[in-house]
């Protein structure tokens, strides 16, 4: 009862300001009269679009300090142990019924394509709101098919209900990776949940597969990366797969979608790549077997010198690709989010370690 009688008086806190602020501002507009051009309006005029944007921001407001109150009221909560966190995503990992046997790729998909979308002029998108839970962005061309990474999380965050889905799909992403072999990454906690889709990003921010290397410059160089990194980057492709019911294309980039490796610099410099024949988008497959593809996207990384330079150091030096995906991965999940002062990356244990 008296945990109950806290929360009531916290929420009666967070409401009186704003039913004090609508109610002299009626009080004021009827102490002064009304125009003729307010009464067609309502009495309002023209200060209504500015009251109703001020209630929509103090309802922002108030859910975010609605669930301070509550969590205060509640007493203090157990400090959430990530590493239980990560350990539960790894156990869902392995899949027989789905795709190779993994949801490692798709997951690594949700990650890289939750925080993608940032933009280091306007200072928007990025994995911080997790705002693909909402349509427009859940509807994207470009996120085709993650539903499935969001729908096989849903149990983690019910386990662990205090992790933000933000934080969750980004850890997500770098249990993924950890588990099937790849580096050691830095995350680090704190980003918070949006609560609604007013805060999505535009279509269009994601990088197009069809496209090539000024393309690439342009969607990497707007995050913030710089050539070194955005080969990096691209090189996740090692995992998962394309499917013609989401991206258009088909198949593995390499014959172990589901290990992280630099053999996707491996097998796109040194096997000879020709046109698929086939009714779909343009794509590339390898001469020798015909089943392996590559996209536009991955072929300019061989077209264009400096992108060739770096996948070739790569292909050669897998302890160098790991070093630098590691970076890049870090840096792409952090990317506009406000981490509270003092906040330090850390690092989760792979459970096969």
């Amino acid at each position: 009862m008296l945990r109950s009688t806290r929360v009531i008086s916290a929420l009666a806190a967070l409401r009186s300001p704003l039913r004090s602020q609508i109610q002299a501002h009626a009080q004021r507009r009827s102490a002064s009269g009304s125009t003729g051009a307010e009464k067609k309006s309502g009495g309002f005029g023209w200060t209504l679009p500015l009251l109703v944007g001020a209630a929509g921001a103090a309802a922002y407001y108030y859910q975010a300090d609605l669930q301070k109150a509550v969590a205060t009221a509640s007493g203090p909560a157990k400090p959430l142990d990530y590493q239980e966190v990560y350990d539960a995503i790894a156990k869902i990992l392995d899949n027989d019924n789905y795709d190779d046997g993994s949801y490692a790729p798709v997951l690594v998909r949700l990650a890289w394509h939750a925080s993608g979308t940032y933009d280091k002029n306007t200072k928007t998108g990025g994995s911080n709101g997790a705002t693909m839970r909402f349509d427009p962005e859940a509807s994207h061309g470009a996120n085709a098919g993650l539903a499935v990474a969001r729908k096989v999380l849903e149990p983690i965050k019910k386990q662990f209900p205090q992790i933000t889905y933000a934080d969750l799909w980004t850890l997500a992403g770098v249990a993924a990776i950890q588990e099937v072999g790849g580096p050691i990454i830095p995350w680090r906690a704190g980003r918070a949940d949006a609560v609604s889709a007013e805060v999505c990003p535009p279509d269009g921010r994601l990088p197009d597969a069809a496209k090539d290397q000024r393309h690439i410059r342009d969607v990497f160089g707007r995050m913030g990366f710089n050539d070194q990194e955005t080969v990096a980057l691209i090189g996740a492709h090692a995992l998962g797969r394309c499917h013609t019911d989401r991206s258009g294309f088909e198949g593995p980039w390499t014959r172990a979608p589901t290990t992280f490796s630099n053999e996707y610099f491996k097998l796109l410099l040194e096997e000879k790549w020709v046109a698929r024949n086939w009714t779909g988008p343009k794509q590339f497959a390898d001469k020798s077997t015909g089943d392996l593809m590559m996209l536009p996207a991955d072929m300019a990384l061989y077209n264009d010198r400096t992108f060739y330079l770096q996948s070739y150091k790569y292909a050669k030096d897998s302890d160098l690709y790991f070093k630098d995906f590691s970076a890049a991965f870090a840096k792409l999940l952090e990317l506009g989010v406000p981490f509270p002062e003092g906040s330090a990356p850390m690092v989760l244990k792979p459970t096969n370690a």
